[in-house]
């Protein structure tokens, strides 16, 4: 027996295959043709076809009777006895397209002849033999009602393929949540890409980002782009053209089950699988309409977003993504900027405008050449990751990046992160950067020589107004001086200033008087006023430093 018997045994239960087209193997495996004992003689390999219909026949020609795709059953009796007239027959066959040749071993034949297994083999036709016999009418009717029952199956997934994509359209969808819908529809990883094969948006199914993504542009460019849905280049994408105002945009592409797959995920794609790229890339070219931001900026912002905020399934996902961007991953110096513009002094910059803060900064950079990805990673703050050649100062592109947004809100404030070598460690200088954001002064003028700061910017009174929402921090300086305020206040006096230029001084009252404009008896009695109030002793070191930390606390609360 052969090969087949086996598979038919395992897998034979009699149901009718679902999720795609008839095949000659779904066909031997029914109850009808399973008691006839089928054997593959010929063409295991192609078991794959589809059958589109059965065609019983005893004629010398019936080729001619055929449209292709039939699952051809015979007795055998019409064979030419001759080697020429077996070979023409199965040219004839196997020209129009003809899915598999089964013949019943029975009445004209106990073993097939040598010359149609050679005819069969040469041409890559299935030959399939029955020992026993089989009623070829009940396999027809089986098998027609398995054929229609799955063109009606079809047509319902389809009628709700297309529903679902006309309700995406008329709520206004974007083009994350089309993508994502493909991919759920489909059971595959749906990819949208640019005309420059950036990977805009990827959604995978059954693989990760990094296994998607991985080499996207060379393996892009090496599929050739259609004007169709079709399946293409090296790896057999389904690809269907985007345009955008009556030009091609980009593409998108659902790409077949990566090795390693178990088998039971279906390689090859359906029809309904191009009914879904073929709506998905209609969708996206409506929502290009709909929605005015670039999506190459869209990808930008949510690439950023998920790297400062570590929500990457992986290093490897993230390195991927990000590649797939255009962003050089390997053999760079990664550096975090933030450009924090405060949304009490300019609500009018935002990175959605068309010529916005986003688009200002990436025009910058691209003058630059310095490869970066720029995006909105909060309300009033942008975020943008550089990836610098390993000897490539960093000082000169931030300075750039600076005068933008000081061009664009003057109040800007501009924060740096250390430099990173590894992709992974991007996050750590975001939250640098975000970290120095935090601590900058409001109205405090810039380190000489910089329009930006970086974390050796942060001293004392940076570090406590960073915290002056903590509340330990406004109980300490409330402790430390509040009876001298409300002395201040009650007698309008002035000691708190007195004991500013005396801390100012490091101790020195004669400085203190001089910063203060007193006299030298007047300081010296403020200063035991100050004392006696507070229960301090100011000719203490220690206690001098706690007085200042009070201080410079009360300053930034009163800043904030």
């Amino acid at each position: 027996m052969s090969e087949y018997v086996e598979t038919s045994r395992t897998s034979g239960s009699g149901a009718a295959p679902t999720g795609g087209a008839l095949t000659v193997a779904d066909v031997l495996a029914l109850p009808v043709l399973a008691a006839g004992r089928p054997e593959v003689v010929t063409g295991v390999a192609r078991l794959d076809r589809p059958v589109r219909w059965v065609h019983i026949t005893e004629l010398t020609d019936p080729a001619s009777f055929l449209k292709g795709g039939e699952l051809v059953l015979t007795t055998g009796m019409p064979l030419p006895q001759d080697t020429a007239g077996v070979r023409r027959y199965v040219d004839e066959l196997a020209d129009v397209g003809a899915a598999a040749l089964v013949i019943e071993l029975v009445r004209r034949y106990h073993r097939p002849p040598d010359p149609l297994i050679q005819a069969c083999r040469t041409r890559g036709l299935p030959l399939v033999t029955l020992a026993e016999d089989v009623n070829f009418l009940e396999v027809t009717q089986v098998v027609h009602t398995l054929i229609l029952g799955n063109q009606a199956d079809a047509m319902r997934r389809t009628q709700r393929v297309h529903e679902a994509f006309t309700a995406l359209t008329l709520r206004g969808s974007g083009p994350e949540e089309v993508v994502r819908a493909a991919a759920e529809m489909s059971g595959r990883t749906v990819v949208l890409e640019n005309l420059v094969h950036q990977a805009l948006i990827c959604e995978p199914s059954g693989s990760t980002v990094d296994e998607a993504l991985t080499g996207w542009e060379q393996r892009s460019r090496a599929t050739p782009p259609g004007d169709r849905t079709e399946v293409s280049g090296p790896e057999s994408w389904l690809v269907a053209p985007v345009e955008y105002q009556g030009e091609r945009w980009g593409r998108v592409a659902m790409l077949p089950p990566p090795s390693g797959t178990p088998a039971s995920a279906p390689a090859a794609f359906l029809p309904e699988d191009v009914t879904v790229l073929e709506r998905t890339a209609m969708a996206l070219t409506i929502a290009r309409l709909i929605h005015a931001t670039p999506w190459e900026r869209t990808a930008h912002r949510n690439a950023l977003r998920d790297l400062a905020g570590q929500r990457h399934h992986s290093p490897e996902d993230a390195r991927a993504r990000l590649a797939a961007l255009g962003l050089p991953t390997e053999g760079s110096v990664f550096l975090a900027v933030l450009a924090d513009v405060r949304a009490d002094v300019r609500a009018d910059v935002r990175a959605d405008d068309d010529g916005g803060a986003e688009s200002r900064l990436s025009q910058e950079l691209r003058t630059t050449g310095v490869p970066a990805l720029v995006g909105t990673l909060a309300p009033g703050r942008l975020g943008v990751l550089l990836a610098l050649r390993p000897s490539q100062p960093w000082r000169p592109v931030v300075e750039r990046l600076s005068r933008v947004a000081l061009d664009l809100c003057p109040e800007a404030v501009v924060c740096v992160g250390p430099e990173v070598t590894h992709l992974s460690d991007a996050a750590r200088s975001f939250r640098a950067a975000a970290r120095v954001a935090e601590a900058a002064l409001p109205g405090r003028p810039l380190p000489e020589g910089r329009t930006f700061l970086e974390l050796s910017d942060i001293g004392l009174p940076q570090l406590l107004y960073a915290l002056r929402e903590d509340t330990r921090i406004q109980d300490y300086a409330e402790r430390q001086l509040g009876r001298l305020i409300e002395h201040d206040t009650r007698h309008g006096t002035d000691l708190l200033s007195t004991l500013r230029h005396y801390l100012d001084a490091a101790g020195n009252k004669t400085t203190a008087a001089r910063l203060g404009a007193l006299s030298r008896e007047t300081v010296y009695q403020r200063l035991r006023t100050i004392e006696r109030l507070l229960d301090r002793d100011l000719e203490s070191g220690e206690q001098r430093t706690e007085l200042h930390v009070a201080l410079t606390a009360l300053d930034v609360l009163r800043l904030g």
